[in-house]
């Protein structure tokens, strides 16, 4: 991996140390889920292999989001995204402190996808589509929601993935560290390597045109809008008649 050494992290600060955790002994997540990534990578090179699971579960739907970004395929994200893991891995002795671990690994992630998306390019392959169930937003799957209300947010879900999927590459790229996975000017500048003014104007074209895109679209969908559903329908019936029926 080119240009690893740059972006180095060898942190030579001191942390508040635990007793080390023995090889053979279980990983408990929950244990180690809140430390500071510096300690996880101390402890990660100085032979807890197993404690790298923190970092990749810590960081899974970021790296994802963003190779997605450029990618647009699921697969080619998933493998994408494991190479870069396995990178960062190989290089963490190159890791000196100076950034955030976060940012430095999102930096690997980006090489990787580009790299990918080139060498595509360089073998005439055409650019790679998402599938559209499993794109940059996650889904709504929480219980406390209704059958209904749930496909209202999928479907809000899949419109919204499809306009950031229809923005160019540099405004996508920008747009998915700064708004959904919040990263600041400087992070979001330092991870793309380009300058914090570059940043904010790439974001603010981003938002315009996917303010042009959702329009567009919400145009398009409009004579769809508050769907009647069978399953309402029959509420509806349901309820009359047992009214109908209660005042008899």
């Amino acid at each position: 991996m080119e240009h690893l050494e740059t972006y180095g992290l060898c942190s030579t600060r001191e942390t508040e140390q635990r007793p080390r955790r023995m090889p053979s002994e279980p990983l408990d997540r929950a244990m180690w889920e809140h430390s500071p990534d510096e300690e996880l990578v101390d402890r990660i090179r100085g032979g807890d292999t197993a404690l790298y699971e923190i970092l990749m579960r810590r960081y899974n739907r970021r790296i994802y989001r963003i190779v997605m970004s450029i990618v647009r395929n699921d697969s080619e994200a998933e493998d994408a995204m494991q190479e870069a893991y396995v990178r960062a891995y190989e290089h963490l002795g190159d890791f000196a402190g100076e950034a955030k671990f976060s940012t430095w690994l999102t930096k690997i992630a980006i090489y990787e996808a580009m790299g990918r998306m080139r060498r595509l390019a360089r073998n005439g392959g055409s650019k790679p589509v998402s599938d559209a169930s499993e794109d940059i937003m996650d889904r709504v799957t929480t219980s406390d929601r209704d059958p209904e209300t749930q496909a209202y947010d999928q479907e809000l879900r899949l419109v919204l993935e499809h306009a950031i999927d229809a923005l160019p590459d540099t405004y996508r790229m920008v747009f998915v560290l700064r708004v959904i996975e919040g990263l600041d000017v400087n992070e979001t500048a330092a991870a793309l390597e380009i300058g914090v003014e570059n940043v904010k104007i790439r974001l603010h074209r981003g938002r315009a045109l996917l303010r042009k895109e959702l329009e567009r679209r919400a145009g398009i969908v409009a004579p769809q809008i508050f769907p009647f559903h069978l399953s309402r329908c029959d509420r509806v019936v349901e309820g009359v008649f047992r009214r109908i029926h209660a005042g008899n």
